[in-house]
């Protein structure tokens, strides 16, 4: 039977904060990237204070992740494409995402889980869902491997569990990694086996080579990451009945978060906060906070700009604003954002977290949105700036049109 996994106690987790605050503290290399410039370990040990420059990120992904320092630049001044990836120890737990609902996604499923437990003696980490598929079920040579993975299901903690990710589908796979992890998030490696794969780098077919680089020790240094942001999204709703009492919920999402009308025919009635000054009220369909990441989703659908997972800033863009001079915006990364409905909108807003997470927003309601401490480290198959341009022609097929046709000779009048 395949073991399952159960909540970390207290005291467990109380250690593994003090063992990474401790391996935090311990280097005071410089590193400035789209989140700032920072010493490295300094982003989970201070307090938040008002600023627009973004907070300080923490570099310690998962349990043995982490970025990796060249002794002879560690005081020199560090950009984003030099970032790249090192193991504290050598990774054994690998959580593998699949699509659902897909044929060939699940026999590579079973053709990826089956060589990393006995080619590469790791333990593998899969959700209920995936396991459940037919194709894994009542293959009889799966069984074995099936036996050994330890399954999970949503709402279980993974933070002091997991090493590494790997995703196989499409963007929607590396969204809902990065859902499980609500704090610090392992490295990420995502194969294209989905409909879009604006966020996977990867080809399938060379799984093997591609894994193998990332978790042999000879190559530490070699693999390049993208620290995608994240927003840290507080969703602060008022009792009816006490309006004094508040609830508050957190969400980390690396796309966006949408504040529409949802069901009603009404405009939504929004008031914008920046940093405590009210900015402008919204009168359309709703209103896109997205990341880096997430411009390239919804909000270049609704006009905004895309723009490079490495610069450091938070995307406003308005949905069918009812309003022909209300352009998107680009913030600084660092600043909070306050959304409220307002006190004269006819009629309540919904909300979702990267697609997810849909909840209704009322009157005295509020989110408040800045930059997230924890970023999503994901794997580069090439580098940086090659994978985004990639991505963009493949997938966005940016800037494609007819080449114009030379001038022959003939058509030439001196």
């Amino acid at each position: 039977m395949a073991r399952r996994v159960s909540a970390p106690g207290p005291a467990r987790l109380k250690e593994n904060d003090e063992s990474a605050g401790d391996s935090e503290k311990s280097s005071s290399w410089l590193v400035c990237n789209a989140n700032g410039c920072y010493r490295l370990g300094s982003g989970g040990s201070r307090s938040r204070r008002r600023s627009i420059n973004p907070p300080p990120p923490v570099l310690l992904f998962g349990r043995k992740g982490h970025l990796w320092e060249d002794e002879k630049k560690r005081s020199s001044h560090v950009d984003p494409s030099e970032h790249f990836l090192a193991w504290a120890k050598p990774p054994q737990n690998v959580l593998v995402i699949k699509k659902l609902m897909d044929q060939e996604v699940t026999e590579r499923f079973k053709e990826l889980t089956r060589w990393l437990t006995e080619e590469r003696k790791m333990v593998i980490y899969a959700e209920e869902s995936a396991v459940r598929d037919l194709l894994v079920r009542k293959d009889e040579k799966f069984t074995c491997v099936r036996s050994k993975m330890c399954i999970f299901k949503e709402g279980d903690q993974l933070d002091d569990k997991i090493d590494f990710v790997i995703c196989l589908g499409g963007d929607g796979t590396l969204l809902h990694a990065s859902s499980l992890f609500q704090s610090s998030c392992p490295p990420v490696m995502a194969f294209h086996l989905g409909s879009l794969g604006f966020l996977t780098s990867f080809r399938f077919q060379d799984f093997r080579d591609e894994i193998t680089e990332i978790l042999e020790e000879n190559f530490a240094g070699r693999a390049g990451l993208t620290l995608r942001s994240r927003l840290q999204c507080d969703f602060i709703k008022r009792d009816k009945e006490d309006k004094g009492y508040t609830k508050k919920t957190r969400h980390l999402v690396l796309n966006e978060v949408v504040v529409d009308r949802g069901p009603s025919s009404y405009l939504t009635n929004l008031e914008i906060y920046c940093n405590d000054h009210h900015i402008t009220s919204v009168q359309g369909d709703g209103l896109i906070v997205s990341t880096p990441t997430g411009s390239t989703a919804y909000a270049v659908a609704a006009g905004a700009s895309m723009v490079h997972p490495s610069v450091a800033g938070i995307l406003v863009t308005p949905v069918c604003p009812h309003s022909l001079s209300f352009r998107p915006i680009i913030l600084p990364a660092g600043v909070e954002l306050k959304i409220v409905v307002s006190s004269e909108s006819r009629s309540s807003a919904w909300t979702s977290f990267d697609g997810r997470q849909r909840q209704e927003l009322h009157v005295g309601d509020s989110i408040q949105i800045t930059t997230s401490i924890y970023p999503v480290p994901c794997v580069n198959s090439e580098n940086q700036i090659a994978d985004w341009f990639v991505s963009l022609a493949e997938c966005l097929h940016w800037n494609v049109r007819q080449r114009q046709r030379n001038l022959s000779i003939t058509d030439c009048h001196v």
